[in-house]
């Protein structure tokens, strides 16, 4: 069943076209420069092939919820979930969200040279100046009081976020939101995953932290809890 995601609403978008992408499970909400609508498409179709693929001769890939080793040749999308996976001490699968958003910021990148792709809270980013990523946490307090200030205009850069309590992902921790920073998406959509698994109680933000900013590839961890947040690594909280 479709969820309206209704955060979408809530973005500035200045001078760029935003447009929305479906293929099956994928829901993507872009913003580029023109209209490039076809051109995701036809990158989700491709990258999603080679991901079904795969699944089809290895399902186990699928259910997974600890780190996949690749056996032989695989895809390049589930080389990066796998390897995220592994980096986090989680399922492959935990990546696919991230993965995806990155493999079509990149596709787009040849049209356009500022590029947004955001799937289901995890996000590809590519603009010119700085900008500021809100923190949404459901029915926390802090949720969208306070925004990250990050730059991408040197190199792309991915925000994902991971909750207990919004969506319907799998999680075993209790946080309302974890947002992790990378320079790959994939790597930043497995962490989050990691982190809030590790959330328990407002107690346990520190340790959760402290194991996060423990995995390669991760710059910056938001994490809250009902009214309490933790914060590390390179990017300013701003309020909204």
């Amino acid at each position: 069943m479709y969820e309206e995601r209704s955060y979408r609403h809530f973005i500035k978008k200045d001078h760029l076209i935003s447009f929305q992408t479906t293929v099956k499970e994928t829901d993507l909400w872009i913003c580029a420069e023109r209209l490039l609508a076809d051109e995701a498409k036809e990158v989700v179709l491709t990258v999603r092939g080679y991901l079904e693929s795969y699944i089809k001769v290895y399902p186990q890939f699928l259910r997974t919820l600890v780190p996949w080793r690749i056996a032989g040749p695989a895809p390049l999308i589930v080389k990066e979930m796998s390897e995220a996976g592994t980096l986090a001490g989680v399922g492959p699968m935990a990546a696919v969200a991230g993965a995806l958003a990155e493999a079509v910021g990149r596709g787009l990148m040849a049209y356009s040279d500022e590029v947004i792709v955001e799937n289901g809270g995890d996000i590809f980013v590519k603009l010119n100046r700085p900008f500021t990523c809100a923190v949404a946490a459901g029915k926390s307090p802090l949720s969208m009081r306070f925004g990250m200030r990050l730059d991408s205009t040197q190199a792309p850069i991915s925000v994902c976020t991971s909750s207990a309590t919004v969506g319907h992902s799998l999680s075993f921790g209790k946080a309302d939101a974890v947002c992790v920073v990378s320079s790959s998406c994939a790597v930043a959509d497995a962490a989050a995953t990691a982190i809030c698994n590790r959330v328990g109680s407002e107690n346990e933000i520190q340790q959760a932290i402290n194991a996060g900013k423990l995995i390669d590839g991760v710059s910056a961890i938001v994490v809250i809890v009902k009214d309490k947040v933790g914060l590390w690594g390179n990017t300013e909280l701003v309020p909204l």
